[in-house]
C-alpha cells in the first residue's frame, strides 16, 4: 500500500526558497518528492512525499529532510484515505 505524508518544515530564515528547491531533488531511496513548495504562515516549506510504506516514509523524513542543515523542524501529517 502507497503512503502519502504532508511533511510541514520550519527554515532557518531566508532559507525556505533554498530548502524548498533543493528538496524538489532530494535523492532518498525509500520515498519520492511529489512536491515541494514554499509557504507562507508558521511553516515555510510544505513536502508531499510518497512511499511504499509508511516505515519508508519516516525513514525519508530522518534521514534526508531532517539532515538539511537549514531546515530546524519537521511535522509530518500522514494522509488518510477514509471510505
Amino acid at each position: 500500500m502507497t503512503v502519502r505524508a504532508y511533511i510541514l518544515i520550519e527554515c532557518s530564515v531566508a532559507r525556505a526558497g533554498a530548502v524548498s528547491a533543493g528538496l524538489r531533488h532530494l535523492a532518498v531511496t525509500h520515498a519520492k518528492v511529489l512536491s515541494a513548495d514554499t509557504a507562507s504562515g508558521p511553516f515555510d516549506v510544505i513536502v508531499l512525499l510518497e512511499s511504499p510504506d509508511l516505515d519508508g516514509l519516516a525513514r525519508a523524513v530522518k534521514e534526508g529532510i531532517q539532515k538539511i542543515s537549514e531546515v530546524r523542524r519537521t511535522v509530518t501529517c500522514v494522509v488518510m484515505e477514509l471510505a
